[in-house]
């Protein structure tokens, strides 16, 4: 049973960084997915944030978000991160990690439906 964990959310004033990690149990490092961000506000759908294939050589990234956010792997802990800077109101949102099937590469990586696993969701707040 592969279970998702996000951490790292809090809050901040416009401007700032905030990091998120994504980590994963019950599966062995040498599965490879493509593993996600994506964000929710109340009253709107989740959207997409950030996609990387964990074998390498795919990053992908919401026009909203791109030359903002990072989108990286950590082979040593076997997490996703995503880095965050220059936050705007704007990303205030509820971000979730998402797992898709082991081996997996799809470009239409926003579609909420490739994903297998979820986590709870971590709350970033930017206000000042």
């Amino acid at each position: 049973q592969v279970q998702v964990v996000e951490s790292g959310g809090g809050s901040v004033q416009p401007g700032g960084s905030l990091r998120l990690s994504c980590a994963a149990s019950g599966y062995t490092s040498r599965i490879k997915f493509m593993v996600s961000w994506f964000r929710q506000t109340p009253g709107k759908e989740r959207e997409g944030v950030a996609a990387i294939y964990t074998g390498g050589g795919y990053t992908y990234y919401a026009s909203s978000v791109k030359g903002r956010f990072t989108i990286s792997l950590d082979n040593a802990e076997n997490t996703v991160s995503l880095q965050m800077n220059s936050l705007e109101p704007e990303d205030t949102a509820m971000y979730y990690c998402a797992h898709g099937p082991p081996y997996t590469v799809f470009t239409n990586w926003s579609s909420q439906g490739r994903y297998s696993h979820w986590g709870q969701g971590t709350q970033v707040t930017v206000s000042s």
